[in-house]
């Protein structure tokens, strides 16, 4: 039996990808929207790749290195991303629980927060 949980995930994973598929052109470089969060070191969900523990909520996480892009399929939690280390920066920035999307800056930490 599938739960209202799991039903309401794949509904929310449709609608984003009726709705990346107006600007395809756009996104045509990045990798297919799959459940879980993912940042990647270059632009257009390119470059090196970390997966980010959803679940993990409010712990800070520094990065190896920036990243510059980010993709989140969830519904209940969003990545706050930080221009500096330890979760400092002067404008951090939110995913959402649906998104894919380029960085406004590169980014050299996170922490998960609930949706």
């Amino acid at each position: 039996m599938v739960s209202l949980r799991t039903t309401l995930r794949t509904a929310a994973a449709a609608a984003v990808l009726v709705g990346l598929g107006a600007g395809a052109a756009h996104a045509a470089g990045w990798p297919p929207l799959h459940e879980g969060g993912y940042l990647y070191a270059g632009a257009g969900g390119t470059g090196a790749v970390t997966v980010v523990d959803l679940g993990d909520l409010g712990t800070c996480h520094t990065l190896a290195g920036p990243v510059r892009s980010a993709q989140v399929v969830d519904g209940a939690a969003s990545v706050v991303l930080y221009t500096g280390a330890g979760c400092t920066g002067a404008h951090p920035w939110a995913t959402g629980s649906l998104a894919q999307s380029d960085l406004p800056a590169a980014a050299l930490s996170y922490r998960v927060v609930p949706a």
